[in-house]
This record gives C-alpha cells, sequence and structure tokens, in this order.
C-alpha cells in the first residue's frame, strides 16, 4: 500500500513516535528502502523508495518531482518493544550498507523478501 494509505489505515500510527533504521536496504534488483518500527502499534515497516528522474529547475535545484504518496510500505513484523526490535537488529548501521541488504535483514526478521 502506499504511505498515505498505510496511514490512514490506522491513526494510531499516524500519531505515533517511530523509530528509524536506515535508509539504504537494498534488494537483489538494487532497489532502496527504509526501515522504520512504529512504537504504538509495534509494525516494523520496509518503505520503498520508487526510482525517479532527477531533473533540474530553472534555479539549479534539483528535484525528483516525487511525491509522498508514491512510496510503497510493507509491514514484515510485529515487535512489541524498542528493545526486542533493537536486539534484533544489531549490527544494522552496517549490514544496510552492504549489496541485497534484505537478505541480512531476512535472517533476523523472518517472512522478509530479497526479490
Amino acid at each position: 500500500m502506499d504511505i498515505e494509505g498505510f496511514y490512514d489505515e490506522n491513526e494510531a500510527r499516524r500519531e505515533s513516535a517511530e523509530h528509524e533504521f536506515g535508509d539504504e536496504w537494498t534488494d537483489a534488483a538494487g532497489n532502496h528502502y527504509e526501515l522504520a518500527w512504529v512504537a504504538e502499534t509495534g509494525e516494523l515497516y520496509l518503505m520503498l523508495e520508487p526510482e525517479a528522474p532527477v531533473t533540474e529547475d530553472a534555479f539549479g535545484d534539483y528535484s525528483t518531482g516525487q511525491s509522498v504518496g508514491g512510496l510503497e510500505v510493507r509491514v514484515i513484523a510485529t515487535l512489541a518493544t524498542l528493545d526486542e526490535v533493537e536486539q534484533r537488529l544489531q549490527g544494522w548501521e552496517d549490514a544496510s550498507l552492504t549489496t541485497n541488504s534484505l537478505g541480512w535483514l531476512a535472517e533476523r526478521i523472518p517472512g522478509v523478501s530479497t526479490n
């Protein structure tokens, strides 16, 4: 679902604190993801960053022209506490920078697809 649908589906998500675990995650195809945990619901989710062409405007500024609604979200687990998330993701800072880092994530969070 897109990011707006994700928040609209459960208002607790919108009002909750979120803890981010990097935005450099990649799958086997090279797609980029962000990983975050929603405190109120316990949901750990991946957000796919769509590829968008970068353009330069008349002022020399660069933009993707991407709207927030184009971001795809997938809940990959429900974990009760931040401590549990941090324990499972220990070492994520380095792991997220490797090629196909979702493979590393899948070893720690069952059900994560690396494709």
